[in-house]
C-alpha cells in the first residue's frame, strides 16, 4: 500500500537468506517442534513487534512456535518466487494484497483448502461478503481476508458549506467544486500524477470504477481505451489543467498541500485519518487554523467513499489484505490454527496495529455478530499521539469507513484476471499514461490508447 514505510533495499537483499533459512526445516522437524514461519508485509518495526506479540500469545495458548519475518512489499514477488523455486515457502503470509493473492494462486502456491477450512470454522456469515468474493475464484477460497483500507476523496466541508456546494460524489460535482474553490491561493483539488507510483493507479482506478471503466472484460479484452475510460482521462485532464497543483504530485505532496490548507479536495487513502487528526508528529497539518487546533482539518473535512461518473454507478477502490496458507507446507494444521487465531482471539490486536488502515472484514463471531466492528470504534489510532478515531471524527464518518469494505470494487479480479492486474502494478502503464496526459504530451484519447496498448503487451507476455 502506498503509505506503508518500507525497509531499505539492503535489508531486502539479506531477507531472502533470512526468510529461507527460517523455513528450511524438513517436515519431521517442524512437526516435532510445532513451529511455523510467517512472512508479514506489515514490515514497519513497530508493526512487526506488535504482530510477534500476538503470535507469542498464540504460542502460549497452543504451544506452536511462530516466527514473524518482516517482508518488504516491493520485494515480495522476487522473494516468493525464490522461495518457491527452492522449495522453501513460508507456512503463512500476512497482510497480502489482492493482486499478490491472485499471483500466488496463478502459480499454484496457495492451500485453498486450508483457507476454506478457516473461513468455515469461523463462520462464513461473519465475514464481509465482498471481502470473501474478492479473495475467491472459481469456487475456491484463495486466502482468508483479514482487513481493508479505502481510497477516499477528502474535502473541506467548511469551504463547501460556505460556497453552498454539495458533497463531491460525482464527476460533475467534483468539476464544479474544483472550479468554484480554486481561488485565493487554494487549489480546487490535488491528486497524484507521478508515473512510477501505484498511488497514481489507485487514484485513477477509484474514479474509473465509478464510471464503468474496466481494465478487461470477461473475454479478457482490454477496455482501457473504451469511451468510459476516455471520460476518466478527460476528468483527470480537466482537473489538472484548470484547478489543481501544477507539476509532479505524489503521496507526499498531495498530503502536504491539503494539510497546508492549499487545496479544497484531495484523493488519498484512509491512512490519512490519524495524520489529519494531528496524531503523527512527522506529518502534522500545517494550515493557518491548525496552529491553534491541530485537529482543525479533521473537524472540517468531509469524506466521500464512492464516486460516480456519468456512465457508471457509485464505486470505490479499496484494498483487502489477507492471510494466506502456502501449499504443501509441512505444518498445514498449525498454520490453519494460527490464521484462525489471528482472525478471532488475536483479531482486535491485529486491527489495533493501524485501525485507520485496517477496517474489519470479519464483523464479529456467532455469539456477538458486531464484536469486532464495535471494538474497532474504540481502538487507539496514531503514532506519536494515540486516541480512538471516534474522538476525532463523527459517527457517520466512522460508519461509512467501517462498512466500506462491503462495497469495494477492483479492476480485473471479477474477470479472473488477477495475474494481469499484478503484472500491471509492476510496470504501471496507467500512471505512465496519466503522467503523459497531465504533462501535455497526450490528450485523453491518446492517453487511454497508450494505457490500453501497454496492458495488451503485458497481457501477451503472460500468455
Amino acid at each position: 500500500m502506498h503509505t506503508r514505510s518500507l525497509f531499505a533495499a539492503v535489508f531486502s537483499a539479506v531477507l531472502v537468506t533470512t526468510a529461507l533459512s527460517a523455513c528450511s526445516g524438513d517436515a519431521t522437524e517442524d512437526d516435532a517442534t510445532g513451529s511455523i514461519t510467517v512472512w508479514s508485509l506489515e514490515s514497519q518495526t513497530d508493526r512487526v513487534q506488535a504482530t510477534q506479540k500476538i503470535a507469542d500469545q498464540f504460542t502460549a495458548q497452543t504451544g506452536i512456535q511462530v516466527k514473524i519475518v518482516a517482508t518488504d512489499e516491493n520485494q515480495f514477488t522476487s522473494l516468493i518466487t525464490s522461495a518457491a523455486a527452492a522449495g522453501q515457502l513460508p507456512d503463512v503470509i500476512g497482510a497480502l494484497p489482492l493482486a499478490a493473492v491472485a499471483q500466488m494462486a496463478s502459480n499454484d502456491l496457495l492451500d485453498t483448502d486450508a483457507a476454506k477450512a478457516v473461513v468455515d470454522e469461523l463462520g462464513r456469515g461473519t465475514f464481509s461478503p465482498r471481502a470473501l468474493e474478492l479473495t475467491a475464484q472459481d469456487g475456491n477460497q484463495l486466502a482468508v481476508p483479514s482487513d481493508g483500507w479505502a481510497q477516499l476523496l477528502f474535502y473541506r466541508k467548511d469551504l463547501f458549506d460556505k460556497a453552498g456546494l454539495a458533497a463531491p460524489d460525482t464527476f460533475d460535482k467534483i468539476r464544479a467544486a474544483a472550479q468554484r474553490l480554486n481561488t485565493g491561493g487554494v487549489a480546487g483539488i490535488t491528486m497524484a500524477n507521478v508515473p512510477n507510483d501505484a498511488f497514481t493507479e489507485q487514484t485513477f482506478e477509484n474514479f474509473a470504477l465509478g464510471n464503468g471503466c474496466e481494465m478487461v472484460d470477461d473475454q479478457k479484452n482490454v477496455l482501457l481505451d473504451s469511451p468510459q475510460c476516455v471520460a476518466v482521462f478527460q476528468l483527470y485532464q480537466d482537473l489538472f489543467k484548470n484547478w489543481s497543483v501544477p507539476g509532479a504530485q505524489d503521496v507526499d505532496t498531495t498530503r502536504a498541500t491539503y494539510f497546508a490548507g492549499k487545496a479544497a479536495m484531495v484523493v488519498w487513502s484512509s491512512f490519512l485519518l490519524d495524520e489529519m487528526a494531528g496524531l503523527r508528529n512527522d506529518a502534522l497539518p500545517t494550515c493557518p487554523e491548525c496552529k491553534a487546533d491541530p485537529a482543525f482539518l479533521a473537524k472540517n473535512s468531509g469524506i466521500v467513499t464512492a464516486v460516480a461518473g456519468p456512465d457508471g454507478q457509485p464505486a470505490q477502490f479499496g484494498e483487502i489484505t489477507s492471510w494466506a496458507v502456502t501449499k504443501d507446507g509441512p505444518s498445514t494444521d498449525q498454520s490453519r490454527k494460527f490464521v484462525a487465531y489471528m482472525m478471532n482471539e488475536g483479531y482486535t490486536g491485529w486491527l489495533g496495529i493501524a485501525p485507520e488502515g485496517k477496517f474489519p472484514v470479519r464483523k464479529g463471531n456467532q455469539a456477538d455478530p458486531a464484536k469486532f466492528t464495535n471494538a474497532w470504534n474504540t481502538l487507539p489510532a496514531g503514532v506519536d499521539t494515540r486516541k480512538p478515531l471516534a474522538e476525532a471524527y463523527p459517527a457517520p464518518v466512522l460508519e461509512a469507513l467501517r462498512t466500506s469494505p462491503d462495497t469495494f470494487k477492483r479492476w480485473a479480479l471479477p474477470q479472473k484476471q488477477g495475474a494481469l492486474l499484478g503484472a500491471t502494478l509492476g510496470e504501471l502503464p496507467v500512471p505512465k499514461a496519466v503522467n503523459a496526459l497531465t504533462g501535455g504530451e497526450l490528450d485523453p484519447a491518446g492517453a487511454a490508447k497508450r494505457a490500453a496498448d501497454d496492458v495488451r503487451a503485458i497481457q501477451k507476455s503472460l500468455n
